[in-house]
């Protein structure tokens, strides 16, 4: 009797099934090799099998349900930390897309709920370690933020997995970046969009993409490149394993597409040229550590900025630096109310009088009615003093104001804190300072598209900070990673100031013309373009990332409209229709 060869071959290897012609369901070729009469019908259809039971869907093999369980995760968890790295102060940018390279790998072809869990891992081992300067506030907020952001990657990663099995699979993928990104800096509260892709790639051969589409399409190149490598990893993989000739091809169609993306950019966007040389100066007064009272810190602040100020006066009259035209404070130099403090309005006149030219001030002032604060940028002529004014938009949920007041008091006494809410302002920030015309945001407003993109009208851009909380943390170099990238979307310098650091001026290309150390006084003067005419980024303004996100949720829904398709017709066939 000739023993069949083929018996035992499927407890390794992915062996093709041969279609029932009863049922339509595709059965084992373990049933035909005369060793076993029990015919085991594939739970691979997707239909109901004979017996009723409802068959799941298991496209994707690995080598066995077991090694996908454990592999996948830890791909993940990878692809998570390689996102984290690419980010400041590593900024290894390399890895952002090799990052989404790996987390693409581990949700192609996985069904949308597995490929959700696998979403919340990676953004877990994301946005732990690079949201870790959140620490400085509290382990317990810190964890709670990154938790809260992670789930963001949820819905993306399922309908990563879903649109994974479509032709075309690597723009679309690129494009649900750009939707989650859109999502998490909106919901709640006005959303959290720290760390987003495009804020990694801010000196990389994907930066100049910005002037194009702002940072919605830096978030979608880096991604694409990303999903490129994924694709050509995957018809590498296919290609030696099936000995075909056309996968090797499409594999390399994919890295050359890689090449084009990173080389297109710096081709395609042109260079604003417009504007004159305008001296500038960027005063880093720093914040004491003394373990003084909360008057007397505040009052030191304060000190300190109008001390510095003094000294880059002096140095002005001994001809040690250029005169400037115009000089920037950062956020809370002042927390003593000018208006309502007499010492701090005289103490702030006399700086600004001896530089001699008009000084923006950050303030904190009392609202008219006494009820909220404003965080105010001030316009400070040494001749009339106080003028315009610009008053933070965005103030910061649970750290400027404190949503669900009356219930969240009585739970968490670390609220007590804040007893008044910040105000929100009305306005752009768009002012006249000297000689130009700036653009005011005010701390993490620089994160968000709509508020730089308000003031980019402006000749040159400022950004007033106060990271003295977060110092030595992640953050600081975070957000001066996004100014540089703002100052290449619009095409603008940015004056960043910051009361203990980093503060910096950035040319309108991005490359960092100054930048302090932090916990240190510093002085810096420059002379630095100010430019008049608009990127095609600031002239179509949020466009792109409309267009994309609805790319990549049209691909979402034509996934599912080929899926139901799918269980149609197999149903069909398996009824015999």
């Amino acid at each position: 009797m000739a023993h069949d060869t083929r018996v035992g071959r499927s407890s390794g290897a992915d062996e093709p099934d041969a279609p029932d012609p009863a049922s339509g369901a595709r059965v084992d070729t373990s049933a035909r090799t005369g060793t076993d009469s029990r015919a085991e019908t594939s739970t691979r259809t997707g239909v109901d099998s004979p017996d009723g039971a409802a068959a799941a869907p298991r496209r994707v093999r690995w080598r066995g349900v077991r090694r996908a369980g454990r592999v996948r995760p830890l791909v993940a968890v990878a692809a998570g930390l390689l996102l984290w790295t690419a980010f400041p102060p590593l900024d290894l940018i390399v890895l952002a897309p090799a990052g989404v390279a790996a987390l693409t790998l581990a949700l192609r072809g996985m069904p949308a709920r597995a490929g959700a869990w696998l979403g919340f891992l990676a953004g877990a081992a994301f946005f732990l370690p690079v949201l870790t300067g959140i620490v400085k506030i509290g382990p317990d907020a810190w964890v709670l933020l990154s938790l809260v952001q992670a789930l963001y990657f949820v819905p993306m990663a399922a309908a990563m997995a879903a649109v994974s099995r479509l032709r075309g699979w690597p723009v679309w993928i690129a494009a649900l970046w750009v939707a989650q990104e859109l999502a998490r800096g909106s919901v709640p509260f006005g959303g959290f969009p720290w760390a987003r892709l495009a804020f990694s790639q801010t000196a990389t051969l994907l930066t100049p993409y910005a002037a194009l589409g702002g940072a919605p399409l830096v978030t979608f190149v880096t991604a694409l490149t990303g999903t490129l490598l994924a694709a050509a990893a995957v018809c590498a993989v296919r290609a030696r394993r099936e000995g075909t000739r056309r996968r090797g091809v499409t594999g390399a169609a994919a890295a050359l597409g890689v090449i084009a993306v990173l080389g297109a950019g710096a081709q395609l966007v042109p260079t604003p040229t417009a504007g004159r040389a305008v001296t500038v100066a960027v005063v880093q007064g720093n914040v004491p550590r003394l373990g003084l009272d909360f008057l007397g810190q505040r009052k030191a602040v304060l000190d300190n900025h109008v001390r510095q100020t003094h000294a880059l006066a002096a140095q002005v009259r001994a001809g040690r630096v250029a005169r400037p035209e115009l000089v920037v404070w950062p956020e809370n130099a002042s927390d003593l109310d000018p208006y309502a403090e007499p010492d701090a309005y005289t103490a702030i006149d006399a700086a600004v009088k001896d530089v001699g030219v008009p000084v923006l001030v950050g303030a904190l002032v009392d609202s008219a009615d006494g009820t909220q604060v404003e965080n105010r940028g001030i316009v400070w002529d040494p001749v009339t003093g106080p003028g315009d004014y610009y008053v933070k938009r965005h103030p910061v949920p649970f750290g400027e104001y404190l949503p669900f007041r009356p219930l969240l008091t009585e739970l968490i006494t670390r609220f007590e804190r804040i007893p008044r809410d910040f105000a929100r302002g009305t306005r752009s920030g768009v002012m006249r300072l000297g000689p130009v015309t700036i653009g005011d945001v005010i701390c993490f407003e620089v994160a968000y598209d709509r508020e730089v993109r308000d003031v980019a009208g402006g000749e040159l851009l400022v950004v007033q900070t106060n990271n003295a909380t977060y110092g030595r943390t992640s953050l600081p170099p975070q957000q001066i990673a996004m100014s540089r990238l703002r100052a290449v979307e619009h095409g603008r310098t940015i004056l960043v100031a910051a009361t203990s650091g980093i503060s910096a001026v950035v040319a309108p290309d991005g490359r960092v013309l100054s930048r302090s150390a932090e916990f240190t006084p510093d002085l810096q003067v420059a002379a630095v373009p100010a430019r008049t005419d608009r990127t095609v980024a600031g002239r179509v303004g949020a466009a792109p990332e409309w267009a994309l996100t609805l790319l990549g949720v049209g691909a979402v829904v034509g996934a599912a409209g080929l899926r139901r398709r799918r269980v149609h017709t197999m149903g069909n066939e398996g009824n015999g229709h």
